[in-house]
């Protein structure tokens, strides 16, 4: 629905954000969902944080739903980590897939478009099908903790951004887990027992795409093991909506 600033008269996201700050996560997700219900919806790709928002808002009763994309790049191991937690919490997670299978990509854009053009393949098989399920909804829940790199160490819990400029829409992106270190996000698992990825604990802190995904030591960024080679740390589904305002 990606809602216009006319429709949401009274959204005072500073002052939002600044409540919501102090709020523990389930109080965090709580408010969300009863001010959106499920126009609100949370996005994930398995990593630690995002299975913490999801054991959360399920215990609360909480129905929100949740999307991951499947770039049918996904190692083997995120694949079978899907069909796991669905059975672990009972619920169906949406699998969001790019408009153009891996074959047509190679012949439209060329062969192994990530070992030359990682940005144009991440565009194609990431944000472009984000961008689709976005204009659906009006807040996206996301995992981003401020800890795992420099570019992410100045996110808001709760961010406006403008998502069409044409129609001047808008959408909330809900950060609830940006206090959050990794060693929490990991005792959390641990105490819960929530299934979590097997690549963790061969050295991959952050798993995106199996082409772009490289173990890294526990002295570097999380995110130092995506697109080696590259000056590249970001795929850019948390970045293509530009400056939040």
């Amino acid at each position: 629905m990606a809602f216009t600033l006319d429709s949401k008269p009274d959204l005072d996201v500073q002052d939002l954000a600044h409540r919501l700050d102090n709020k523990s996560l389930k109080e965090v997700l709580t408010w969300c969902w009863e001010t959106f219900g499920k126009r609100a919806a949370v996005g994930t790709s398995f990593q630690g944080s995002g299975l913490v928002i999801i054991d959360n808002a399920r215990q609360a009763d909480l129905d929100f739903p949740i999307f991951t994309i499947d770039t049918g790049f996904l190692f083997p191991e995120t694949i079978a980590l899907k069909k796991r937690l669905e059975n672990h919490w009972n619920i169906d997670i949406e699998g969001i897939t790019p408009e153009q299978t891996i074959e047509e990509q190679a012949h439209t854009m060329g062969e192994k478009l990530w070992k030359t053009r990682p940005d144009s393949c991440c565009q194609m098989r990431k944000v472009l099908p984000l961008q689709a399920k976005l204009a659906t909804l009006d807040v996206w829940i996301t995992g981003v903790r401020r800890g795992q790199s420099e570019q992410r160490k100045n996110t808001g819990i709760l961010e406006l951004y403008q998502f069409d400029k044409l129609r001047g829409s808008y959408i909330l992106k809900l950060n609830p887990m940006i206090s959050w270190s990794r060693e929490n996000v990991w005792q959390y698992l641990e105490e819960k027992a929530i299934p979590y990825n097997a690549l963790h604990d061969r050295g991959y802190r952050s798993i995106g795409c199996w082409p772009c995904t490289k173990p890294v030591s526990e002295e570097q960024d999380e995110r130092a093991g995506r697109w080696e080679g590259f000056e590249k740390t970001e795929c850019g589904i948390h970045t293509f909506l530009g400056q939040g305002i």
